[in-house]
């Protein structure tokens, strides 16, 4: 496909007349790809394999990009829970060092104040 051309999309509409008209005229996927000004026969095929599994309903699914396999990966148990103690001793030493810093900047300040 050219540079600065997007994508083209199709309505559900478009595509069950599509699919309609190769399995009642009898069209080839090629000839209705030209017919219709599809790009790719290839589409048409898809189209028609959506159209007899899932009925004309599912050819209005958005089908872009790549499938979740519906499972995130578990980490065994031990694993999380060493996981989870070092978070929390990260956010304790994080508190701490927080703290250490508020103390040295008032320190300072404290400094500052009796000099002048």
């Amino acid at each position: 496909m050219p540079k600065g051309i997007p994508n083209k999309r199709y309505t559900p509409e478009f595509k069950k007349q599509v699919v309609e008209a190769v399995m009642q005229d009898g069209l080839s996927y090629e000839e209705a790809a030209k017919l219709y000004e599809v790009h790719g026969h290839g589409r048409i095929q898809s189209w028609e394999r959506i159209y007899l599994e899932e009925g004309p309903e599912g050819l209005a699914i958005e089908r872009r990009g790549r499938r979740s396999t519906g499972e995130t990966e578990r980490l065994p148990s031990k694993v999380e829970e060493n996981l989870l103690a070092e978070v929390q001793r990260l956010r304790a030493e994080n508190a701490y060092l927080k703290n250490l810093q508020a103390l040295v900047l008032e320190e300072e300040r404290r400094q500052h104040k009796k000099r002048r």
